[in-house]
């Protein structure tokens, strides 16, 4: 196709500024087909690359970019996130779910995953990935929620520990099972199904 063959209207679709990956979760916010739950202040998505069998994420409608710009104001707002994950586990009763922030979050606007502990799923692909989930990058609802309450602020990990925590050696997250890589996890993980 030649530059003259370009319609204005196919031009400003190539001009237009693609927005940042980081950025998708707002996008997704939107999305009828990733809406899972929908209130008045929060909205939770089926995340589009599941770790687990279940996998959601709980947002907050405001324009809060992650748990380290909470304060004692957005407490009454953590506690709304605490009874959708109630709800959400009162729907999966044969699963057991956990709550919780990744410690360095890589998407912008706060959230909070709900995430099944089988672990399995095509998507879990990094040593990286399984780390945010079952070391201390993954920091739990109930543990954030207790700091904001007593310090009105989520202190930030620091850089030397998060290095450390996303290189830990694989461990099965349900049993003392050591795999030497992801794919072998991955078998072990189905045999606690």
């Amino acid at each position: 196709m030649s530059k003259r063959s370009v319609t204005k209207e196919n031009h400003n679709e190539i001009s237009k500024p693609k927005k940042h990956w980081t950025m998708g979760l707002v996008e997704s916010m939107k999305d009828a087909e990733l809406i899972y739950k929908d209130t008045e202040r929060i909205v939770v998505i089926r995340d589009k690359y599941p770790k687990a069998k279940i996998h959601l994420l709980v947002l907050p409608k405001d324009n809060i970019n992650s748990i380290y710009k909470l304060t004692s104001k957005d407490v009454a707002l953590l506690e709304e996130f605490g009874q959708i994950f109630k709800l959400i586990q009162k729907e999966h009763k044969n699963h057991l779910l956990n709550a919780g922030f990744h410690a360095v979050p890589s998407m912008q606007r706060l959230h909070m995953h709900i995430i099944s502990k089988d672990m399995v799923s095509p998507c879990l692909k990094t040593k990286v990935h399984w780390n945010s989930f079952t070391t201390a990058l993954f920091k739990p609802y109930n543990d954030v929620l207790a700091e904001l309450k007593q310090y009105g602020a989520i202190k930030e990990i620091a850089h030397n520990i998060y290095k450390t925590l996303k290189t830990t050696p694989l461990k099965c997250n349900q049993c003392s099972y050591i795999p030497k890589n992801i794919p072998q996890l991955k078998e072990h993980l189905l045999s606690h199904l």
